[in-house]
């Protein structure tokens, strides 16, 4: 009996341990047939103007260096340029026309409505409306060929770590792939913040323009009670579309049953505060945990279990900061992320991949947007506490680029860190003078705040050359670079002021972000059978096209090019009434500039402005508030979307000379599959540069 069990317990391990060496060599990605190490570090946003000035003082010694040992050139970039459409070009090589990503939005239409412009969505599927029986998809909508699939094709080991526009995760040959831009959060959001105060009015309550809500505190006997709003729960925002659809015009019966399921469509974690005041701390108790919060002090990451019904959860993390409870109460709660070892859809691939991260480095952000811009915007959060907050947004991306590096399990290295854009979005009214938020005072305090952040990438590419071997080739590279904001444009309203947008009846309400990750009413009041052309997103005016717009009147071929002349000739003539300046220094007609077979998604004109000008919020959500031209009177004061792309480059350093001396951000790509010996596809419109 004994010599029995012994001979099962024997094959049992020789079973077990044959099956562990077939999953770690199934896993474990080949040896390299390269000699050859390239690492790429993309900062996104990095202004080329802002790096030169700061490489001459000698704040930037390590990137010095590295130019001096190759190059630093000003990196052309995309029309627009934005980061998904830059990034996704810098991917595959192309042009925008072949991938598909113009802008952070597109538009139905059918229905005319915007939608987040990289990613399509498709819902799960229940049984009965409460059995799981298909799990959600997240679809990317852009076309052609990462430059890191077709080396992998050829062996090259890869591992691409949250560059933009590589959510949901692509299968990449000898790779892994954390995903960046968009991996939303629990809402299906860039990023939606929370704040709860005492302080806080019944007016104030709600959601904020660009993403936050914002809850007032009711507190009785030092304790107040209330709710984190979570994902939708799909099975009644499926409810909800039915009876939209059932009922084109609803009755007021439809109507009261559709309020009555959107009361109850977000799925809700309650939790209380309680409020010690002479301590000045509060403590959370939340799903049968209690943190206590100190102010100022922000706590360590929570598990959150989001409950759809008794079979379904969706888990997420999320951090809290109590930012007073002195006299008054007042709390910052993250937007929550999906937690890398347990996200509703994969994040990475190999799907295990942003576990095993985890499990390594504990917890990191996954949301792609990763930094506290939004409550800084609205003005839930201080400059200091942004400041700290960002540092710790870098801080997380370098740590998984680094970890990554001392694995060796690669031929080429990716890695993009984004916190210099969102540095440059909220703090260049510190560092512009001209700037209608300029304030000498936190100037004082933050005016440098731009510079720091560059200082902190200069630090962290000394760290990558610690870490790396000899003779890597390495590139630094950033989508565009950066202007001032300071006034905003309405242009939809200046289309309605010209006549190619028609309202009929009352003028259409502000729109915000909940609109438009909430199925909120869009467009209401345009007469499409007489408008002709509207906007959408940053710069991109749309014709209103027969045969591709639902209810299109102006006609392909002649009426249109007629239409895009018209327009263009007009816009070029747009000043500003304060002073006359010229607010449109470009505007690139469609056929001009992109080339592809997704042509035809691109809007017909492309708006490229004078550095001081963008287009207005409203205007990327379809607005047309009263008024053209405005002061930017918020804290988001730096772009880059929607300017003339020939003033927005970005840049590129390497420490290998390059063959051309103005490069694209198109050409990365070829020059990555050449670096390898890898025959470059003949769609590619870039160039290699080695």
């Amino acid at each position: 009996m004994h010599t029995r069990t012994a001979r099962i317990a024997a094959l049992s391990l020789v079973v077990g341990t044959a099956l562990a060496m077939h999953v770690a060599c199934k896993a474990a990605r080949p040896p390299s047939k390269y000699t050859q190490k390239l690492v790429i570090l993309g900062f996104d946003g990095m202004d080329p103007d802002l790096v030169g000035q700061w490489m001459r003082e000698g704040l930037l010694p390590n990137f010095k260096k590295l130019a001096d040992q190759g190059g630093f050139y000003p990196l052309s970039t995309t029309i627009s340029p934005e980061s998904p459409t830059a990034w996704a070009s810098f991917a595959t090589g192309v042009n925008p026309g072949k991938h598909n990503i113009y802008d952070f939005l597109i538009r139905d239409t059918t229905t005319y409505i915007p939608d987040l412009g990289m990613v399509r969505r498709e819902p799960p599927g229940f049984l009965f409306g409460y059995v799981p029986i298909k799990k959600p998809k997240v679809l990317s909508i852009r076309g052609a060929t990462s430059f890191w699939v077709t080396a992998g094709n050829a062996g090259v080991r890869s591992s691409i770590l949250t560059v933009p526009v590589t959510f949901p995760p692509e299968d990449v040959p000898n790779g892994e792939m954390l995903s960046g831009l968009p991996v939303p959060d629990v809402r299906g959001t860039m990023g939606t913040f929370y704040y709860f105060a005492t302080d806080l009015s019944r007016y104030e309550e709600g959601n904020t323009e660009m993403g936050g809500i914002l809850k007032r505190l009711d507190v009785q006997n030092d304790v107040a009670s209330t709710e984190l709003i979570g994902p939708p729960n799909p099975i009644v925002r499926k409810k909800i579309q039915e009876l939209r659809v059932k009922s084109p015009t609803p009755s007021d019966s439809d109507r009261a049953a559709i309020a009555e399921l959107q009361a109850r469509e977000d799925v809700r974690v309650p939790f209380t505060i309680r409020w010690n005041r002479q301590a000045k701390t509060a403590t959370v108790d939340i799903e049968g945990r209690s943190i206590l919060l100190e102010p100022g002090k922000m706590s360590r990451w929570i598990d959150l279990d989001f409950r759809i019904n008794l079979l379904v959860r969706v888990h997420g993390m999320a951090q809290m900061l109590l930012m007073n409870a002195d006299h008054e109460l007042q709390l910052y709660i993250s937007p929550v992320n999906w937690k890398p070892d347990n996200p509703p859809v994969p994040i990475s691939s190999p799907s295990s991949f942003a576990g095993d991260l985890f499990r390594k480095l504990g917890y990191y952000r996954t949301l792609g947007w990763a930094e506290a811009t939004w409550p800084l915007n609205e003005g839930r959060m201080d400059e200091r506490t942004f400041m700290e907050d960002l540092y710790k947004a870098f801080d997380d991306r370098a740590q998984v680029i680094l970890n990554r590096i001392d694995s060796r399990d690669w031929d080429v290295l990716v890695g993009v860190i984004e916190s210099p854009d969102r540095v440059q979005h909220m703090m260049w009214r510190l560092y512009d003078p001209k700037h209608p938020m300029y304030d000498a005072a936190l100037a004082s305090q933050f005016g440098d705040s731009i510079a720091r952040i560059y200082r902190r990438a200069d630090q962290f590419l000394a760290e990558v050359l610690e870490h790396v071997e000899p003779g890597t080739a390495i590139m630094l590279v950033s989508d565009h670079g950066f202007h001032s904001w300071r006034k905003a444009v309405n242009v939809n309203t200046w289309l309605v002021q010209q006549g190619y947008v028609v309202i009929q009846g009352q003028q259409p309400g502000d729109k915000k972000l909940a609109d438009l990750f909430g199925g909120g009413e869009f467009w209401e009041n345009v007469d499409w059978t007489r408008t002709r052309a509207y906007a959408m997103g940053l710069g991109q005016i749309y014709f209103n096209l027969r045969g591709r717009e639902s209810r299109g009147i102006v006609s392909p071929g002649a009426e249109s090019t007629q239409l895009a002349d018209e327009l263009s000739a007009k816009l070029l003539t747009m000043t500003d009434p304060e002073d006359g300046s010229r607010i449109v220094r470009a505007v690139y007609k469609r056929d001009d500039v992109y080339s592809g077979e997704y042509l035809n998604n691109a809007s017909e004109l492309q708006v490229g402005m004078e550095d001081g000008y963008r287009v207005s919020w409203q205007t990327t959500l379809g607005g047309s508030p009263q008024g053209i031209v405005y002061s930017n009177m918020k804290k988001w004061s730096g772009d880059h979307g929607g300017y003339d792309f020939a003033t927005t480059a970005g840049m590129l350093i390497s420490n290998r000379p390059i063959r051309r001396p103005s490069p694209s951000i198109l050409d990365i790509a070829p020059t990555v599959l050449q670096f390898f010996g890898v025959s470059i596809p003949g769609a590619i419109d870039g160039k290699p540069l080695f």
